[in-house]
């Protein structure tokens, strides 16, 4: 084998994207809750870059010359005390302490701490005195506390428990495996393989009994279940414990039966099944079923349940009466005016700075400007595809999803004559508040087909026409997939059958064995 070393030219053409390009990229992608936070990291970390309420300033300067003003027209009346000072002397000075609390107050803190050179309680700052606040005091005392996870609640009921000492470790030792929704999922054999060998190694014995007593005393009852018929017998025999109406009792043990011996039919929805073999009326069954609806399987989720963020609209769209038109308008109210320090502006020409403090001066002035500049480059873009989605959308607006039109990002970018991978940025994460609710904007670019009559419409408006086939079905004889596509072609939508039961999975909709009611 033979290896050369050797030297070629050649020609081609490569575009590459300045790091700015890529920010500003990020920048008009993020939605209003990241954008904030990349806001503030660059308001801490920029010195030259500063938030300003805009008419603040010119009435600060106003606030000042007329107090400058003020004091010029009353002047200042000197308080001279003589040594032979008479009671008038003392009485101004009784009137200024009177009218001034905090401020003498302060000054005698302030001497008694010059004194004893020691810290005086109480103590006021200045800025406490001009009725500042510590923001960040502030922002610790509203953040909100670390909730506990579930492992710990449960360790923490665990300890109060009224059970046997020897039961404790192999208790904390289940409980550490006890994943969020509730459940062991690890088979208690191989729980033991994973604790290795010791001295306070259970045995399998006390393991077992360890889980009786966790799935016995911990809440919410089901925590500790290794399956979901488990989880549920645990729920009905807690309920029945607690149960003392006969009537109400006798459903939950019609339940607890059920979910005994017939779950997996209950879960196909099989009631004549369970009728035949269980020997309870239909109505019996579907009097224990609405029941059920009482329990969970995920038991675990109480303790733990993680709220959803809020979605921040990044817009509202509204009707305007006197133009007959909807009108849209950014929600960027939160982000702070941002504007360039003028004193560091000065100081990146001023000779007098030495070259290196001026070097980073002017390294973070073009870092600020360019923010500034991304900022109103997304805000104008974002508007702009906005104001095209309001446009095309119009019957969206007026009569609801059924009438949503096909609109690709491809139109839209030919329209605004920009790249097609800008306006999929613009729309990214970002979402709309409109008369019927509040919908994400990429919700609002869709492809679509077109009807027998030649009219275009959407994927959307067809999911809205199936639901509304579906919801005007005979629930005792449900529609089938084929029997939908045709409900659908009578309204002029022509769709295959595969792709209804696409879309049917999409809404979430059950197939109809699942969807028939006895």
């Amino acid at each position: 084998m033979r290896f050369d070393t050797s030297q070629h030219m050649k020609m081609g053409q490569q575009m590459r994207l300045a790091p700015r390009m890529i920010q500003s990229m990020e920048i008009l992608q993020m939605a209003l809750p990241q954008l904030e936070e990349r806001i503030e990291q660059e308001l801490e970390s920029n010195v030259t870059l500063e938030s300003f309420e805009p008419g603040a300033d010119e009435q600060a300067v106003e606030q000042q010359q007329a107090e400058s003003e003020r004091d010029a027209a009353e002047g200042e009346r000197p308080l001279d005390v003589k040594e032979d000072g008479g009671p008038d002397d003392f009485e101004r000075l009784d009137t200024l302490e009177q009218e001034n609390p905090e401020a003498f107050e302060n000054q005698y803190e302030s001497a008694r701490s010059r004194e004893t050179d020691e810290y005086v309680p109480g103590s006021r700052s200045v800025s406490r005195l001009a009725g500042e606040r510590d923001a960040k005091m502030d922002a610790m005392a509203n953040t909100e506390a670390r909730a506990e996870s579930l492992t710990d609640q449960l360790l923490e009921q665990w300890a109060f428990a009224d059970i046997d000492e020897e039961l404790r470790p192999p208790g904390r030792l289940l409980i550490q495996h006890i994943d969020d929704d509730g459940y062991i999922r690890i088979p208690l054999p191989q729980l033991l393989e994973q604790a290795g060998a010791g001295q306070d190694r259970p045995t399998l014995e006390t393991l077992e009994k360890a889980l009786l007593a966790v799935q016995l005393f911990l809440e919410p009852p089901g925590v500790g279940a290794r399956d979901t018929k488990e989880c549920l017998l645990l729920q009905v025999d807690s309920i029945l414990e607690a149960e003392t109406d006969p009537e109400r009792t006798l459903a939950w043990e019609t339940v607890r039966t059920l979910i005994d011996a017939h779950l997996d039919d209950l879960v196909h929805n099989r009631i004549p099944r369970i009728a035949q073999q269980s020997g309870l009326s239909t109505a019996d069954i579907k009097h224990a079923v609405e029941h059920m609806r009482r329990l969970t399987i995920h038991p675990g989720r109480a303790l733990v349940n993680e709220a959803s963020a809020a979605i921040v609209p990044d817009a509202i769209v509204e009707y305007d009466d006197d133009r007959d038109c909807y009108i849209a308008y950014l929600t960027d109210g939160r982000i702070p005016n941002l504007r360039v320090n003028q004193e560091y502006a000065k100081m990146a020409s001023d000779r007098a700075v030495p070259k290196p403090d001026r070097e980073f001066v002017r390294t973070n002035l073009s870092n600020a400007q360019w923010l500034i500049d991304a900022l109103n480059q997304r805000r104008q873009t974002l508007l702009r595809v906005i104001n095209v989605v309001v446009e095309a959308q119009r019957d969206f607006f007026d009569q609801g999803p059924q009438a949503m039109r096909p609109l690709p990002m491809t139109q839209v970018a030919d329209q605004l004559g920009i790249h097609v991978a800008t306006v999929s940025r613009a729309v990214a994460g970002k979402h709309l508040l409109t008369p019927r609710g509040v919908y994400p904007l990429r919700k609002f670019f869709t492809g679509g087909t077109q009807t027998d009559s030649g009219e275009d419409v959407s994927w959307e408006a067809i999911k809205a026409a199936m639901r509304e086939v579906i919801d005007a079905e005979d629930k005792s004889n449900p529609l089938s997939d084929d029997a939908i596509a045709d409900g659908l072609k009578s309204k002029g939508l022509d769709i295959a059958r595969r792709t209804v039961a696409k879309y049917r999975s999409q809404l979430d909709i059950p197939p109809a064995r699942m969807r028939k009611q006895f």
